[in-house]
């Protein structure tokens, strides 16, 4: 008997479908740009460089699954809110058809989820920023797949403000967005640490002076006396007065401070006897000596906490701070239409909240970021200038308009918007840019399954390497090593009619201890089980039935985009038309991932 368990479910979510094929990525050279960094995964497959994907999104990560299972720290997605806004008559909305039905978009976020968090390392995150459409029902989906346990956290965003016309309509005004956030497994990922602007805590009233002297010397002063001794303010401005006032705090928070209670349950031993010392001994202060941790100091019975604790860098600059909690209020999402030289109504996010994900779960240059909903470029812009390796994916012609674009001009050092003066970007680094093979397989005329006429021999080697399960790797010395999946496992494809002979010739040059995968469009029947170390199968009879051959779209409904405005224009209201999208007539270069 099967038992139940509690789950989302919808039309068609159990329906028994082809597997996906997984398909191969070309590098196009013409569109890489900068200086690219390769290296090594931590899973131990190469790492080739950033890298910027057009093709469909679950295609791509498919492609992704061999030499990125388990590699990725972090992802981020801004996948389409399902609103129900479409692209109207003058081009004004974003390019997805954003209004689908809802057991379909639940079906497209499954399927995805599904390869995200293979991809994902054991101590890896995924962010998916939605609204209220759909983000309830999507915890339910995270929940069964990542596991409730691996719940983080749901962030609630404080996306816009009432104006304009947005103040006519009655009732409450929706400013909220939400991320759900969840770890690959919840015990090892570790969460780092990080505080956020805040208005100054007036409660921090003593100011000591003699602060550079023996404790013993010190003596309390109002911090509002502390500031009217200061001879360097002439401003009679209450805002200027204000403003200096504040300053003052922080550039003197070592030796500004308020009294705490002490606990007698809460504190430790030594902390309580010191505390009865004071009060036995008034305006007395006593101090603690704790080695590695912060010195105690006590008088009247209270502790004094020192403003100092709530200071910390923050963009760059010196500011009074508090701990980060699930409700985000101190973005600005004025002003972000020009961030990155790149327009993107209503899809955009700001910049410095990307990288407030991306500083919650990394630490390393060396951790991969992840997009699959790339839109203008922001995931990985703002990964790229705060030095991580990045992955974006976008189906749409934008991948070229804007995502391309904007990721030009951070390398460049052109781009300084967003987050670009708090990380001090001055430019560098580079990408590579990658086209999504179409399908293996094509019906001929009769629909029979046959070799697609776009496939040359480099291609169509890698991609069986990969049907096959084998890492792509032609060796320099032995042409039929095309790949391997072990040290002594190798793969060969050829379209060549393989006779007796060239089989005899082939097992020649093998080690005893190597066996070997032919993969022919034919082969003399003699060749068949001829040599107990090789291993024939024809293409394309072997991929039959394996996978569905010939889609190449599992995505929304994509729509024209408005253009990329020219200069320092406003948003643009034009249609993009998609057949003016870059496009090469050399054979690109091959990178099998």
């Amino acid at each position: 008997m099967k038992l139940n368990k509690l789950e989302l479910t919808w039309i068609g979510k159990d329906d028994e479908r082809p597997a996906i094929e997984p398909r191969i990525l070309i590098e196009d050279p013409t569109l890489d740009y900068g200086e690219v960094e390769t290296g090594t995964l931590p899973n131990g497959k190469p790492w080739p460089g950033n890298m910027l994907i057009h093709g469909d999104n679950l295609l791509a990560l498919r492609a992704l699954e061999e030499n990125f299972t388990g590699a990725v720290k972090c992802i981020y997605i801004d996948p389409p809110y399902n609103t129900g806004s479409r692209i109207n008559a003058d081009g004004e909305e974003v390019g997805y058809d954003d209004g689908i039905e809802h057991s379909i978009w639940l079906d497209m976020m499954y399927r995805r989820f599904k390869i995200l968090h293979k991809l994902l390392r054991e101590d890896g995150a995924l962010f998916v920023h939605l609204d209220d459409n759909e983000s309830d029902y999507c915890k339910v989906i995270l929940d069964e797949i990542f596991g409730r346990e691996n719940f983080m956290n749901r962030v609630t965003v404080d996306a816009r403000s009432p104006s304009a016309f947005s103040t006519v309509n009655p009732g409450m005004f929706v400013a909220s967005e939400h991320i759900l956030f969840y770890a690959r497994n919840r015990a090892k990922l570790v969460e780092n640490r990080i505080r956020t602007p805040r208005n100054p805590d007036y409660a921090y009233n003593k100011y000591i002076v003699d602060y550079n002297q023996p404790y013993t010397q010190w003596k309390f002063i109002s911090v509002a006396e502390a500031f009217s001794l200061q001879k360097t303010l002439k401003s009679k401005n209450p805002e200027n007065i204000l403003k200096a006032y504040n300053r003052f705090i922080i550039d003197n928070a070592d030796r500004i401070c308020r009294y705490t209670a002490i606990s007698d349950s809460g504190a430790g031993q030594k902390i309580v006897e010191l505390k009865k010392q004071s009060i036995a001994n008034p305006n007395v202060l006593y101090k603690l000596e704790r080695g590695d941790f912060d010195d105690v100091y006590v008088i009247n019975g209270q502790q004094l906490a020192f403003y100092s604790k709530n200071i910390c860098q923050i963009d760059g600059q010196l500011q009074a701070s508090k701990l980060l909690t699930d409700i985000w209020t101190d973005i600005a999402w004025e002003g972000i239409a020009k961030e990155g030289d790149v327009t993107f109504k209503k899809g955009k996010k700001p910049e410095r909240l990307v990288k407030r994900c991306i500083e919650l779960a990394t630490s390393s240059e060396n951790d991969v970021v992840l997009d699959s909903f790339l839109g203008s470029g922001t995931t990985a812009a703002v990964a790229h200038k705060m030095n991580r390796r990045w992955i974006g994916i976008e189906f749409a012609k934008h991948a070229y308009s804007h995502s391309l674009h904007r990721l030009k001009r951070v390398i460049s050092g052109e781009d300084n918007s967003g987050i670009s003066k708090a990380q001090n970007w001055q430019g560098g680094g580079g990408f590579k840019f990658y086209e999504l093979a179409p399908s293996l397989l094509n019906k001929d005329k009769y629909g029979n399954l046959v070799i697609n006429k776009a496939y040359n021999a480099d291609m169509l080697a890698a991609a069986m390497a990969k049907q096959e399960g084998f890492t792509y790797q032609p060796s320099s010395e032995q042409y039929w090593k095309q790949g391997y999946s072990s040290e002594h496992d190798y793969i060969f494809t050829t379209t060549q009619f393989l006779t007796a002979e060239a089989l005899q010739h082939l097992h020649e040059q093998m080690a005893e201890d190597e066996s070997l995968l032919i993969c022919c469009t034919q082969f003399q029947p003699e060749c068949n089980n001829r040599y107990p170390n090789i291993t024939l199968k024809k293409i394309p009879k072997m991929l039959l039935g394996r996978c569905e051959f010939g889609r190449d779209d599992y995505s929304l409904n994509i729509v024209p985009l408005p253009e990329m405005p020219d200069g320092e224009g406003d948003e643009a209201d034009d249609i993009l038309d998609p057949e003016e999208a870059p496009t090469s007539d050399h054979e690109p270069n091959l990178f099998d991932v």
